[in-house]
Formats: structure tokens, C-alpha cells, sequence
């Protein structure tokens, strides 16, 4: 690719200004941040500003370009601000990557500057990690969009998509937070399983929290026990956010504590089987709220304390409606970095792929799943997300995943080895015989995306299955 003139370089810088006045106001000495220990606002302000020096000294110029591959931790929320300081597009990417992966990415986004650091340790999940990050330059090109930030899709579904938001995407985001029913505000605090890397962590965790003056917390160890552990340090009311599988992890708890701060959860990403989201607020006593959202835009519509399962209502200021199946929201322009692609984006409508409809009375969106979810077998049609969630729901199964290549497939992790016939017969006794799965795997781990979600790609799911005949 041609490196971009000056002209267009200046064009593509983000105006640094509103990192001081959108996410750094506020008082000194107020926690903000807490990893392995409390983060005031001024030490957070110096962290910037000694990252910004950093990436100053290796050539980051306003309008340049650079990548973060850091695990969740101060040193990628300090790089992060510091680059949007000097007014650079940054692109984020998972520390869970392999490097092949990492210098695959590098080489499509061509990023002038990269923040790295040393391998995690191996061991239990941990919500953050100590970082000794390390800037360097490298050949590339300056911004070519006024992106602010630069991420990956998750590739559940296929390989990630570039996604580029601006400065006026991510304050307009932000507001939407700010005015909506349940989202924690000023005084309260988050503890957030959520990658700070994806979307629901980096907005509704850390950029809504700066901004909003909420205390954003993380566990240090992501089990049901470490995330409750973390609740029982603040006092302030406090709200988890995740995705379903932190609602599994803490279904696995035996005794949960007293917990009388804790008043919520809220998670994104899959949607959580109507089994799921009852079992866990009987339990937890407290609200159990999803949102729907993608990279693209963040997030499109919300239900906070369960009122209208399996419906949700749009987010102040986001218009959705449905056609010929799909869902649509409205966009001024294209999110995609690269080529357009008119099934993705076309006329200010965002394709999101995801089957639904939109209640004309209440303008409520129901979500039914990705489109290519929905299959034709001889002639019948068949919901795959409607299979899968029967098989999840049987009392020997404690994780499952559909897919459809030349037949239904499914791919089943079980409570208990030699419950399969069991499972079997549990599907026949629920599912009319053309939508059961013709093969039926079980496997001791499903594999999932750096945010959560199950994997529905067929090749990772057969080699899950090798790897445990092996």
C-alpha cells in the first residue's frame, strides 16, 4: 500500500482533546481503576502522560498509526489513552493471539507503531495482568480514515472483519450510556469480565466508567470464586459484566456468599437461555440484564432487568428495523476498513447478519439469531440456535455448540462421561426427527473467541473433537 501524503495524514489525525474532557475529568484523588490495586485519577494521568512520552520517542505523530498487544491491564488502558492523546488511530488486538496470528493482523492493519509485551504466565484465568510494555516502530503507513479506534471482529463465524470508529462514534456510545435505565453511574462500581479488547469491555466497562465516574474493577482470577471475591472488596452497589459463560462460571459455585453490594449483572453476546437467566437470578437474587450489540457499533438495544425477555428496546439515539428476516441498523457510513461491501453495509443500513424482528407497538427487537442459523433439511426448515439450546437444557449437558455442513452436527461437553445414550435419548424425546443432529460429538472443551462466545467455525470444532480421540 502507498504510504498516505502529509495532506492526508493531517486529515486523519483524531483530535486529541477529548481524552482530558470525555475520560479524565474529574477529582484527583478518586479511584478509578482497580487491578491488583486502586487506580486514582491522577496516577492514571501520569501513567498517560509517561506512556505518551514513550510512544512520542519512538515516532507516534498525530495522524500516525499504532497497534496495542497487551493482556488486560494499566499499561493498555495507559497506551491506549496516550495514543488517542497525541491524536493516533489505534487498533487493538487480543494478547491471546499466536503470533502468527498477531503478525498476520499487523501486516492487513500496517501499523507504524507497536505496544507489546512479554507472554502472560500460564494458570488459571486472570482478569488482568502485570504488564512491562515495550514501544517500538515499524514499517508502515499513517492513519488513512479519522478512525480513532481500530478493532478485529470476533471471527466466531469466520474470519475478523476491520472495524474503524471515530472519535464522534465513541463520545455518541458513551452518551448513550449515560442516559440509560440500569447502567451504573457516578458512585457505583462495575467489576468487569469483559475484554477490554472487545467492545462490551472497552466502551460499557472502561470508557463509560472514566467518564461517568464509576469504579471499573477486575478480578484477578476469572472463576466464580475469584469474580465474587472482587465483589466483596468494594462496598459501593456494584453491577458484573460479562457474557453467559461468567453466568456458568458462577452457577459452579457451591455456597455464594452474602453479597448485599452486588445488585446486578449484565452481560453481551450470546443470548442466555431462558433456563439460564432463571436458575442464575434465583440463585444471585439480584437482575439479570442482556444487551445486544455488535463491533460495529456498539451497542443497539438493551434489556437491563429482565422485563421483556426475549425482547429487548433500542439504545437511546439507535434505530433498528427489520427486513426480509434481518435486522438493520441505521449508520451514516460503512464501520469496514477496506473493499465495501454492500451485503455488510448499503444506503446508511447496516446488514448485522442476525435474524430478528422489530415490534411495530413497542419498537422491542426480538433476536433470533444469526441468520446462517437457519437451515433447509429436506425441504423443512430448521432453527440451528433452537436445537442447540434443546441439547444445552438437558440436565447432562453442560455445554453445546450446532453447526450445519452437510448435515446438523453438534458438539456437546458432558457433566458426566457414559451420559451420551442419555442425551441422545433426551433429544428424540424433544425434537421432531429431520432437526436432531445426525452426528452428535462429545468433546471435553469447546472452543471459544477471546470474548467468549462459542466457536462455530466446522474445521476448529473437528480438530476439538480429534484432540480428544487422540
Amino acid at each position: 500500500m502507498k504510504a498516505a501524503s502529509t495532506n492526508q495524514q493531517k486529515s486523519a489525525a483524531v483530535d486529541p482533546a477529548w481524552v482530558d474532557e470525555v475520560l479524565l475529568a474529574g477529582p484527583g484523588a478518586d479511584v478509578c481503576l482497580v487491578f491488583e490495586a486502586p487506580v486514582t485519577r491522577d496516577e492514571l494521568r501520569r501513567q498517560v502522560a509517561e506512556r505518551q512520552a514513550a510512544l512520542t520517542a519512538v515516532g507516534l505523530r498525530p495522524g500516525g498509526s499504532a497497534a496495542l498487544c497487551l493482556a488486560p491491564s494499566l499499561a493498555l488502558v495507559a497506551n491506549l489513552l496516550a495514543g488517542w492523546r497525541i491524536g493516533a488511530q489505534v487498533a487493538l488486538l487480543d494478547h491471546r493471539l499466536t503470533p502468527f496470528e498477531t503478525e498476520r493482523a499487523l501486516g492487513r492493519l500496517e501499523s507504524q507503531v507497536v505496544v507489546s509485551a512479554g507472554p502472560v504466565a500460564a494458570g488459571p484465568a486472570r482478569g488482568f495482568h502485570a504488564q512491562r510494555d515495550t514501544a517500538r516502530a515499524r514499517p508502515g503507513s499513517p492513519a488513512r480514515t479519522p478512525h480513532a479506534l481500530v478493532q478485529l471482529s470476533s471471527g466466531s463465524t469466520g474470519p475478523s472483519k476491520i472495524i474503524g470508529r471515530t472519535v464522534d462514534d465513541l463520545i455518541a456510545e458513551i452518551g448513550r450510556y449515560a442516559v440509560m435505565e440500569g447502567v451504573p453511574q457516578a458512585g457505583e462500581r462495575i467489576v468487569s469480565m469483559a475484554s477490554v479488547v472487545h467492545v462490551l469491555g472497552l466502551v460499557g466497562g472502561l470508557l463509560h466508567s472514566l467518564h461517568a465516574g464509576v469504579q471499573l474493577a477486575f478480578p484477578a482470577r476469572v472463576t466464580g470464586e475469584g469474580i465474587l471475591a472482587t465483589v466483596a472488596e468494594g462496598r459501593q452497589p456494584t453491577t458484573l459484566l460479562g457474557v453467559p459463560f461468567h453466568i456458568q462460571l458462577l452457577s459452579w459455585v457451591a455456597e455464594p456468599p452474602a453479597l448485599p453490594q452486588l445488585t446486578g449483572m449484565t452481560t453481551g453476546g450470546e443470548i442466555v437461555r431462558a433456563q439460564v437467566h432463571d436458575a442464575f437470578t434465583a440463585r444471585y437474587g439480584i437482575r439479570l440484564g442482556s444487551m445486544y450489540g455488535m463491533t460495529e457499533v456498539g451497542v443497539i438495544a438493551t434489556d437491563l432487568y429482565g422485563e421483556h425477555r426475549p425482547e429487548v428496546t433500542p439504545a437511546p439515539g439507535i434505530t433498528v428495523r427489520e427486513s426480509g428476516g434481518e435486522l438493520l441498523v441505521a449508520t451514516d457510513q460503512s464501520p469496514y476498513l477496506g473493499t465495501h461491501d454492500p451485503t455488510r453495509w448499503s444506503d446508511g443500513w447496516l446488514h448485522t447478519r442476525d435474524g430478528g424482528t422489530v415490534d411495530p407497538g413497542t419498537g422491542r427487537v426480538r433476536v433470533l439469531g444469526r441468520l446462517d442459523s437457519q437451515v433447509s433439511v429436506g425441504g423443512l426448515k430448521v432453527d440451528l440456535t433452537e436445537v442447540e439450546h434443546t441439547l444445552a437444557e438437558l440436565p447432562q449437558v453442560a455445554d453445546a455448540v450446532v453447526v450445519y455442513g452437510t448435515s446438523i452436527e453438534a458438539y456437546a461437553v458432558l457433566r458426566d462421561p457414559g451420559t451420551g445414550a442419555a442425551v441422545e435419548a433426551g433429544l428424540a424425546e424433544r425434537l421432531a426427527a429431520y432437526k436432531r443432529p445426525r452426528r452428535l460429538h462429545f468433546v471435553e472443551q469447546l472452543p471459544r473467541t477471546a470474548t467468549g462466545k462459542l466457536v462455530r467455525d466446522q474445521a476448529v470444532l473437528r480438530a476439538a473433537d480429534r484432540s480428544r480421540s487422540s
